[in-house]
């Protein structure tokens, strides 16, 4: 049953020869890669509004300088991970280029700083695309955080069913939502420039009283929240299509290129017809009110915009699992995420990144606000750390040219770094959690590290010295009575040598005389071990008796326990029973090195 169901919902398994089939063209990856970066738009211009309107409705005008600096920042990180693209074409953008340049510590911040943003960008896209649909329809606002759930939910599915098949699905309504973002802004732009537009707004340059150089830089930060997104292409080069690196790069650009223009129209928009933040009605909703009234037009850009921003989260999906692969590649998460699903992706990445997501969404009730700032300082953290690691790569490498890729990276790194301290002072009442958590992500990889490395120091062998060891074999047959599910495992037992000896633990002096009398009756051939339990436990007075065993017999002889154990037809009678034999086994693996095997009775009534 559970079989078919997984079959109906991820589809067939696909062959390992499959995965070139797997790989992502340039239209399909910038719908994939870029559905982040797009989306932010609906939501980019509206946190620089929030930040001004502190300074009351005069102050919105600085909304277009700020867009103009954070198109700046844009065009600086674009070239900076082109660059990073061709230096690093196998992927993993900030950590590997933080890792091989500054040191595992740093590339551990970085990498663990995407992980958290990749987590916190599906808690966005899910809550950001809640908050346009109950823009258009109220009514749905008190269930924010069960549709939220519910998409991160069918993203997860979608994203199992591999990248292929994801991007396929994707590729529509992303391109839908740039051409309707488009339609949008020509159409607003005409309506101004036709006088059809008189909304009271504060001109460009007039003074506004009680505005600070902290505010601007506030609402700068904010606005910055625009450009998370824009470094996993780089990321994710190994599910381009070749030459990887070239189509990485071209993607990149032509996501730079949508991104900005959407960007900077939106911003003019919202200033020209006079929009101010509403917590029930996003910015985009009201533009698009403004130019387009309450029609057809309205609720399909509401509902691309919703379906773009719910989207969005897939960039993570995609960029999660491959860099949850590199860091379990270097001993830094756990194996798991290295291994691929039926449909060739990292399953276990996409389904863990799934549940946090959805955790945290509960945790903040969808409140897209209270999670913005945290998304943005995870990225900026990963940002300014790749573009230092890039200085370092082309000052130690010098290839040609190199001096000019090292001014880029410098401005980056500069720019990048400046926005992370804005961010720190200026939101550090949102964002304290991060200088937390960070550390606290840092120290589990470094633990998961050490224990890879003591685990192979411990299991590796010397060829020229360590040899099989021939012993003999004593088996130990726990029994708790004379039963088929005894007979089979005595069988097995004497199958394999004549040292066999039963076991058993009485409580009472009536049972155990019964018991030996039974025993005798019965001979088996196997020799009849009584170990009187006054406390009425199983365990000790077995783990006592292996260990005599043990010191007699530790140069001579394997010990093995085989465990009896039958198993009922149907899964609920297992309550019916006592599941002494797990108990025993159960103990036995986590303290004694010593062989265990069990032997099952299949019941079939």
């Amino acid at each position: 049953m559970v079989s078919k169901v997984k079959r109906l919902l991820i589809g067939r398994p696909m062959k390992s020869d499959e995965l070139d089939h797997e790989k992502l063209s340039k239209f399909k990856a910038l719908a994939v890669l870029s559905s982040d970066a797009l989306s932010s738009v609906a939501y980019g211009t509206e946190q620089i509004l929030i930040v001004l309107m502190v300074a009351g409705f005069s102050a919105v005008w600085y909304s277009i300088p700020i867009s103009v600096a954070v198109l700046g920042l844009l065009a600086i990180l674009i070239l900076s991970y082109r660059q990073t693209i061709f230096a690093y074409p196998k992927g993993g953008g900030a950590y590997i280029v933080a890792k091989e340049n500054l040191g595992v510590p740093v590339g551990l911040m970085a990498g663990g700083s995407l992980l958290v943003d990749y987590i916190l960008t599906v808690a966005v896209s899910a809550s950001a695309g809640t908050d346009a649909l109950t823009s258009a329809f109220p009514f749905l606002h008190d269930y924010s955080v069960a549709i939220a759930i519910t998409v991160i939910l069918i993203l997860t599915i979608i994203n199992l069913r591999g990248v292929t098949e994801a991007a396929s699905f994707i590729a529509i309504p992303v391109y839908l939502f740039v051409v309707s973002i488009f339609v949008l802004i020509i159409s607003g732009v005409f309506k101004y420039a036709t006088g059809d537009v008189h909304a009271a707004i504060p001109e460009l340059g007039s003074a506004v009283s009680n505005i600070s150089l902290f505010l601007l830089l506030k609402a700068f930060s904010s606005g910055c929240s625009a450009l998370t997104g824009v470094e996993a292409v780089s990321n994710a080069i190994p599910n381009f299509k070749q030459p990887a690196e070239k189509n990485a790069a071209k993607t990149l650009v032509m996501m730079g290129l949508i991104l900005g223009a959407m960007f900077i129209g939106i911003s003019l928009l919202a200033y020209w017809y006079g929009v101010t933040p509403d917590p029930k009605v996003t910015v985009v909703s009201q533009i698009s009110q403004s130019v387009f009234g309450r029609g057809f037009l309205y609720y399909a850009i509401q509902g691309v915009t919703a379906l773009i921003l719910f989207l969005a989260a897939n960039t993570a999906y995609s960029a999660f699992p491959l860099l949850s692969f590199m860091l379990a590649k270097d001993k830094f998460m756990p194996h798991m995420f290295m291994v691929r699903g039926d449909r060739l992706g990292f399953s276990n990445g996409i389904i863990i990144l799934g549940v946090l997501a959805s955790v945290l969404v509960a945790a903040f009730h969808g409140d897209t606000g209270s999670l913005i700032p945290l998304y943005a300082v995870g990225v900026f953290i990963p940002f300014t750390l790749s573009q230092l690691g890039m200085m370092i790569h082309w000052y130690k490498t010098k290839p040609s040219a190199w001096i000019q890729r090292f001014v880029v990276n410098t401005i980056g790194m500069i720019t990048t770094l400046s926005i992370t301290l804005i961010f720190i002072f200026t939101k550090f009442s949102h964002i304290w959690m991060v200088f937390i958590f960070l550390p606290l992500v840092m120290l589990l990889f470094m633990r998961i590290h050490r224990h890879y490395v003591n685990t192979a120091d411990q299991l590796r062998i010397q060829l020229d010295v360590d040899k099989p060891t021939i012993k003999g074999s004593t088996f130990l047959v726990p029994v708790s009575g004379i039963t088929r599910v005894v007979l089979n495992s005595i069988s097995y037992a004497r199958s394999l040598s004549d040292n066999v000896v039963a076991v058993y633990i009485g409580f009472d002096e009536e049972e155990i005389q019964k018991m030996e009398q039974k025993w005798a009756e019965w001979n088996p051939g196997v020799r009849l071990i009584v170990l009187r339990s006054r406390y009425r436990s199983v365990v000790k007075p077995l783990i006592r008796f292996i260990e005599t065993v043990e010191w007699k017999t530790a140069s001579t002889d394997h010990i093995t326990i085989v465990i009896p154990q039958f198993i009922t037809k149907h899964w609920w009678q297992n309550i019916l029973h006592n599941q002494s034999s797990l108990l025993i086994r159960t103990f036995l693996v986590n303290h004694k090195d010593i062989v265990i095997t069990t032997v099952p009775y299949h019941l079939n009534k």
